[in-house]
C-alpha cells in the first residue's frame, strides 16, 4: 500500500517508521530544511532522536507530491489539532484520510469529524487513536489503537496499513466517542498530574481517573457517542496511559503546576504541545452548552487560568456535596 504521512512530528514519524516495514511510505515535513535533515541524518533529532529512520521511509516537503503518492492509498494527517482544518481543506475529492490529533479546535470548539464535515465533505475520513506514546510505537513496542469512521472500508484500510506484529488496530463505528475520549483524557491527565504532584496518594489518583472517566462519558453521550466506546482503547485505555505514564506531556503539566510553577514556565520548559492546556476551556464550554456537569475539568480550567491554585482546586472538589455515583 502507498501511504503519505502529513506531519513529521513525533507521532507522524513513529507511524511512518511502523508502516515502512511493509508499505511504500512518504513522510511529509512542512519545512524543507527539516525534510532535508531527516533524509540526510535518518533521525528526527527534535522529536525522536533515539529512533533510526528505516531506509525504506521516504521523506520530502513537496505537498503535491505527498498527495499524488496516495491517489489509491491512505493519507495520515499527523499535525496538531490547530493544523487539521487546513490539511482537510487541501484534500482532493475522494481522498481517504485518517487524523491522529486529539482535542477540540480552538475558537470553534469542534471535534475532528465536525471539522471534516465542514472542510472536506467530499473525502472519506476518520480518526486513528488510542493509548500510545510515539517513542514506544517507533521502537516497535506492542501497542493497540482504534480506527474509527462512519465508513467501514476506511477502517479496514487502516488495519491493512498498520496492523502487524507490534501494532494491533481495532475498528470502531463511533468516531464521536473516540474523539471525545482523545480530547478529554488530556485534560484529566493534567488533573491527575496535579494530584500526584501534591502527593495526595494512590487513592486520590484512582478517584480522579475514575470520576474523570464518568465526566468523559457524560459529555460523549451528550454529543452522540456510544457508552461502550469509553470502556475501550480510546476511553479508559488512553485515559489510564496519559494520566499515569511518565512520557505524558499533559501529566507533566499537572506535576509542574503542583510544584508551584506558572503555566508560562511549564510550557516554556516542556517545549512541545500539550493539547490538554488548549482543550480544557473548550471541553468545559461544550459541556456547559450541553448541560453536562464536569467538576474535575472545571477545576483544571480554573488552575490553568490562574483563578485557583492546585491545592485550592482539590479542596473545592472535596467539599462538593455527596452524590450518587453515575457515569451516564
Amino acid at each position: 500500500m502507498k501511504i503519505s504521512v502529513l506531519g513529521a512530528g513525533a507521532w507522524g514519524t513513529a507511524l511512518g517508521v511502523q508502516a515502512a516495514v511493509r508499505h511504500e511510505v512518504l513522510l511529509w515535513a512542512r519545512d524543507a530544511q527539516q525534510a532535508q535533515a531527516l533524509h540526510a541524518q535518518r533521525r528526527n533529532t527534535r522529536y525522536l532522536p533515539e529512533v533510526e529512520l528505516p531506509a525504506a521511509l521516504a521523506v520530502g516537503s513537496d505537498f503535491d507530491a505527498a498527495l499524488a503518492h496516495v491517489r489509491e492509498g491512505l493519507l495520515v494527517i499527523a499535525t496538531p489539532m490547530a493544523g487539521l482544518r487546513g490539511m482537510l481543506q487541501a484534500l482532493p475529492a475522494g481522498s481517504r484520510a485518517l487524523w491522529l490529533c486529539k482535542g477540540f479546535e480552538a475558537g470553534t470548539g469542534l471535534l475532528g469529524h465536525e471539522i471534516a464535515r465542514e472542510a472536506c465533505p467530499q473525502a472519506v475520513t476518520g480518526v486513528l487513536s488510542g493509548p500510545s506514546f510515539a517513542a514506544e510505537v517507533a521502537r516497535l513496542q506492542p501497542t493497540a489503537l482504534v480506527a474509527a469512521s462512519a465508513d467501514a472500508a476506511l477502517c479496514e484500510l487502516a488495519v491493512q496499513a498498520f496492523h502487524g506484529e507490534a501494532l494491533r488496530i481495532y475498528t470502531c463505528d463511533d468516531p464521536v466517542g473516540v474523539e471525545v475520549g482523545g480530547a478529554v483524557k488530556n485534560v484529566l491527565a493534567i488533573a491527575t498530574g496535579m494530584c500526584d504532584g501534591l502527593e495526595l496518594g494512590l487513592n486520590a489518583r484512582a478517584a480522579v481517573i475514575t470520576r474523570g472517566l464518568a465526566e468523559m462519558t457524560r459529555l460523549g453521550l451528550a454529543l452522540g457517542a456510544k457508552v461502550e466506546t469509553f470502556m475501550g482503547l480510546s476511553g479508559l485505555g488512553d485515559l489510564v496511559l496519559t494520566a499515569t505514564g511518565d512520557l505524558s506531556r499533559n501529566r507533566r503539566v499537572g506535576l509542574q503546576l503542583a510544584a508551584g510553577k506558572t503555566l508560562a514556565q511549564v510550557l516554556a520548559e516542556l517545549g512541545h504541545v500539550a493539547e490538554g492546556v488548549y482543550s480544557a476551556a473548550t471541553v468545559a464550554r461544550r459541556a456547559r452548552d450541553k448541560g453536562v456537569e464536569m467538576p474535575i475539568t472545571e477545576a483544571v480550567v480554573a488552575v490553568l487560568e490562574g483563578r485557583l491554585t492546585p491545592q485550592q482546586a482539590v479542596g473545592q472538589l472535596m467539599q462538593r456535596a455527596p452524590n450518587t455515583e453515575r457515569c451516564g
